[in-house]
C-alpha cells in the first residue's frame, strides 16, 4: 500500500468484521524519538493464540473468500523496512490490539496519507460502531470521538453527506494545526 492511512483502513475493517462495537485508532508522531507509533484496538471477537501466532503470515487467513491475508503482513513488512515492527495481542471474546512502530525519518517510511478521508469511510460505512481517533504530534494532540460528535449533532445522522463533509474538513484542519 502506498500510505499508512490505507493500512489503517484495512486493519480497522478487520475490526469491523470481528463485530467490534468500539474501535480506537491512536497515532503518535514523536520527533524527539523519531518514532511513528500506531495502535488499533477493538473489542471484537478476538483470536485464539494459535491464530495470533500466524496472523502476520501472508499465506494464512481465516477468510473463506480468498486464500491469502495480506493486510497485517504487508503492514509489518513496511514497518520492519524502517527498523520498526508490528505486534498483535488478542484474546477470544475480549478483542485485539495491533501495535505498529516506524522509524519516522527512514527513507522507506510511507507517508501518512489521507486520514480524514479514511476516518469518514470508517464512520460513514459502519453504523453502530463508535470510533475514537487520537493523533498526537510531539506534545499536541487532536481527538475525534464519534460519541461526542453524535451528542453535538443532537439526533442528526452522522452519515448525512453534509455532516460527513464538515467532519472531514474539521479533521483535516485540526491535523494541519497539529503539524504546524
Amino acid at each position: 500500500m502506498k500510505d499508512i492511512s490505507l493500512h489503517i483502513l484495512d486493519i480497522a475493517q478487520n475490526s469491523v468484521s470481528a463485530q467490534s462495537k468500539n474501535i480506537v485508532i491512536d497515532i503518535r508522531e514523536d520527533s524527539r524519538t523519531d518514532k511513528l507509533s500506531i495502535l488499533i484496538q477493538d473489542d471484537g471477537r478476538g483470536m485464539a493464540p494459535e491464530i495470533v501466532q500466524r496472523v502476520t503470515d501472508p499465506f494464512y487467513t481465516t477468510r473463506t473468500t480468498r486464500k491469502v491475508g495480506m493486510g497485517l503482513s504487508l503492514f509489518k513488512q513496511n514497518a520492519q523496512q524502517t527498523g520498526g515492527d508490528l505486534t498483535v495481542e488478542s484474546e477470544p471474546g475480549k478483542g485485539t490490539i495491533v501495535k505498529i512502530h516506524f522509524v519516522q525519518s527512514h527513507i522507506d517510511c510511507p507517508p501518512m496519507g489521507d486520514m480524514p478521508g479514511v476516518m469518514m469511510i470508517l464512520v460513514g460505512g459502519t453504523s453502530g460502531i463508535e470510533w475514537y481517533y487520537k493523533h498526537t504530534v510531539d506534545d499536541k494532540e487532536y481527538v475525534f470521538d464519534t460519541r461526542e460528535v453524535k451528542e453535538a449533532l443532537d439526533g442528526m445522522d452522522i452519515s448525512e453527506p453534509s455532516v460527513m463533509r464538515y467532519l472531514k474538513d474539521m479533521i483535516r484542519e485540526n491535523l494541519k494545526e497539529l503539524k504546524g
